[in-house]
């Protein structure tokens, strides 16, 4: 049983693998050498497993952070816009500031405001709000205040 799961998991990928590459190809058809559209493809494939990645550890994240603030709903993580209101709801912030999520740079503002108040409700110092623009540290931030005591 292991054995034929193993097969299927190697042709899923190779399948995964040739749906990437040959669409990038036919993007390179002039060419005469294939090694771009192998490196296009593979880079596009890399870059979307990294990319997934991200958003399952946000997601996980900011359920945690839902849950251990007793916030309703801590499933709308999950959902790509929605999660915005999640977040608002966390903070305590009225549910109309999502649309100033949509006002170039005042989103930034206002997403370290709302981080601001997601560590004060987890009862951290806010100033971990403002690390977001600091590039590491806004991939440690959403964790931290997850998972720490």
């Amino acid at each position: 049983m292991k054995a034929r799961t193993k097969l299927l998991s190697r042709m899923a990928w190779l399948l995964v693998l040739a749906a990437v590459l040959i669409p990038a190809e036919l993007a390179f058809a002039q060419s005469d050498s294939r090694v771009p559209a192998a490196f296009m493809g593979g880079f596009l494939l890399v870059f979307c497993i990294f990319a997934l990645a991200a958003y399952v550890y946000h997601s996980l994240a900011l359920q945690t952070i839902a849950e251990k603030t007793n916030t309703e709903n801590p499933w709308l993580a999950w959902i790509p816009i929605v999660n915005i209101i999640l977040m608002l709801n966390i903070a305590r912030k009225p549910i109309w500031w999502i649309i100033l999520f949509l006002i170039p740079l005042v989103n930034i503002v206002i997403i370290i405001i709302v981080w601001m108040a997601i560590a004060e409700a987890r009862n951290k110092p806010n100033w971990w709000g403002i690390l977001l623009i600091v590039p590491v540290a806004n991939i440690i931030v959403p964790g931290y205040l997850a998972w720490s005591d």
